[in-house]
């Protein structure tokens, strides 16, 4: 792999491994580009509420300025770049990008694993509704509109507990969507490592058949996944297995 931009720091209360650490698995790996993408702190107007799986809003100017000096430290050795991943919620989505604005990121990918605005919502792995699948790429598609997004990760994080003309239905509106928008889709590397319901061989399937572009993303959550050549090539191999278009140079 020369990229990786889907990259977590301990910050998110999930992940482990310095910044530093992160880095140097990725130049180790012989990663060109490294974008570290952890999940972005988000404002909600409902101030009694917040997440546990994010960084806190006051974190937010400190991990950009450690995520920019690893750039210069080592910007002989790769590219380092400032990302985020977060969710598309309609009610707040405009508060959070002039937020995130303040420290100018690199990109932004849409990882959505909520419904709605996310409070009172089920984790968009445990759906068990068709019209929850429904709402779940109705409202990733109109937040992929906004262009602030590079790239889906993990597409398939729901749509697996349906009738599967319904899933066909929908995974089929999701790559179309995506191909019109010409946002690419990843192939998640910790659902594949640690065998989760993702990556989803049905949606990859019409994603060949639209011809969407594929991205790898390791969603390390732990700096050894970066250099973790076998996984890397479990991950080309699954993508060239099912045929779709790999994204194989950065391109952000």
């Amino acid at each position: 792999m020369l990229y990786n931009y889907h990259t977590h720091t301990t910050r998110c209360r999930h992940a482990s491994g310095t910044d530093r650490e992160y880095v140097e698995n990725a130049i180790a790996a012989g990663m060109k580009t490294l974008g570290i993408s952890d999940h972005a702190p988000y404002l909600f107007k409902n101030l009694s509420y917040y997440s546990t799986y994010r960084m806190f809003t006051d974190e937010l100017f400190e991990y950009a300025e450690s995520v920019r000096s690893l750039a210069k430290e080592y910007e002989k050795d790769i590219r380092v770049l400032l990302g985020f991943e977060l969710e598309y919620y309609p009610d707040f989505h405009k508060g959070e990008m002039e937020f995130l604005s303040q420290v100018k990121p690199d990109y932004c990918i849409m990882g959505q694993h909520f419904l709605g605005n996310e409070m009172g919502e089920t984790y968009c792995g445990h759906l068990d509704k068709p019209e929850q699948l429904t709402r779940y790429v109705s409202q990733v598609l109109e937040g992929l509109a906004t262009g602030d997004f590079a790239y889906l990760a993990h597409p398939d994080v729901a749509g697996y507990n349906f009738p599967q003309a319904h899933i066909q239905k929908e995974y089929l509106r999701l790559c179309e969507g995506a191909k019109a928008l010409n946002i690419p889709l990843e192939i998640n590397l910790l659902g594949l490592l640690t065998h989760r319901h993702y990556p989803n061989k049905q949606l990859f399937d019409i994603a060949a058949k639209v011809g969407n572009d594929v991205v790898l993303g390791v969603d390390a959550h732990e700096p050894k996944y970066l250099s973790d050549k076998a996984l890397h090539e479990a991950g080309k191999q699954m993508a060239e297995k099912l045929g779709v278009k790999l994204i194989e140079q950065p391109f952000i």
